[in-house]
């Protein structure tokens, strides 16, 4: 039985959590563009509550699958610790709560209107109670009987392990790749909505609004990709403690206007489903206090009393 360094626990699980935030940005700019579509004009009051619920759920989601990024770079400086390790799969776990809930919302949202309230509720919480059944409950089952050495294994790890320049670097494309994707993804899903017919319903305010979200997402893309550039064209593919620096400082920056574009869009979508700027206003708000929260505030808390612990 291979025993696997913390490095590479680290980076395997940064790659699994990829798979859910690709996932979960996917969903949620299918969420935002489907509040520009001809026949959600149409909905009823119940399920623009169910669509706002469920845009609430897959904004927690993303908010939760990237706070283990984010704490590897401000408060771990790219290290691989046992604390990390357990951050990342806490955050994971915690994810796929809010992720099967919205999942099901939307899928009751898509079989309503063909096979009607009651059948479309039935759809719904069936994969809902599917997502969690394979996400909770056979993992759950299993774990009595099988991975008892595992996981006495990772629970006896050292606090840390040396982390060589070279796994911190390959660590930071990672975490940067895998956002990337869903960043990507929801800045088509949003560049699609200036095309449609809703858009020119809007406001000129909630027209700046949106063009500004999009100009953060833009420059989420640029920061993420940036660090591949740099390593190829400046440092020539070495690694360098500088460029290390340089790359960690350009995730960050990236999960800042992240944080800044969703939270702009929520303001109009919300509005515009809601038919009302207040709730649109309090939604943005909210969801940029969570994520600044997630993603800033608690990683600094961290940080400063790791600095301050003997």
């Amino acid at each position: 039985m291979s025993n696997m360094s913390l490095p590479k626990k680290v980076k395997v699980g940064f790659e699994e959590t990829g798979i859910l935030i690709l996932g979960s940005q996917i969903l949620l700019g299918f969420q935002f563009q489907g509040a520009f579509r001809p026949a959600f004009e149409r909905l009823p009051f119940h399920d623009l509550l169910v669509w706002v619920a469920a845009l609430a759920l897959v904004t927690l989601t993303v908010a939760l699958l990237i706070t283990p990024s984010v704490q590897h770079r401000m408060v771990e400086g790219g290290r691989d610790t046992k604390r990390l390790l357990g951050v990342i799969g806490r955050y994971a776990g915690l994810a796929l709560a809010p992720f099967a809930l919205s999942l099901g919302a939307d899928l009751f949202l898509a079989a309503e209107p063909v096979l009607g309230l009651g059948a479309g509720a039935i759809v719904g919480l069936l994969f809902c109670g599917l997502a969690l059944l394979f996400w909770y409950g056979m993992e759950t089952l299993k774990a009595r009987t099988v991975g008892e050495q595992e996981r006495a294994m990772t629970a006896c790890e050292p606090e840390h392990e040396h982390t060589s320049l070279g796994t911190k670097i390959e660590q930071m494309l990672t975490e940067a790749r895998v956002v990337l994707h869903g960043a990507q993804a929801l800045l088509g899903f949003q560049l699609i909505i200036t095309f449609s017919e809703a858009f020119e319903t809007l406001s000129f305010a909630a027209k700046v609004v949106h063009l500004v979200a999009l100009g953060f997402l833009a420059l989420t893309v640029i920061w993420l990709m940036a660090p591949a550039a740099f390593h190829r064209i400046v440092y020539a593919g070495e690694d360098t403690p500088e460029f290390h620096t340089l790359g960690s400082r350009f995730l960050l920056a990236a999960s800042i206007s992240l944080a800044l574009g969703v939270s702009a869009d929520l303001v109009v979508v919300v509005a515009k489903v809601l038919m009302s700027e207040r709730a649109g206003t309090v939604a943005g708000l909210a969801s940029l206090c969570l994520l600044v929260g997630l993603w800033h505030v608690h990683p600094a808390l961290l940080r400063r009393r790791c600095d301050f612990t003997p």
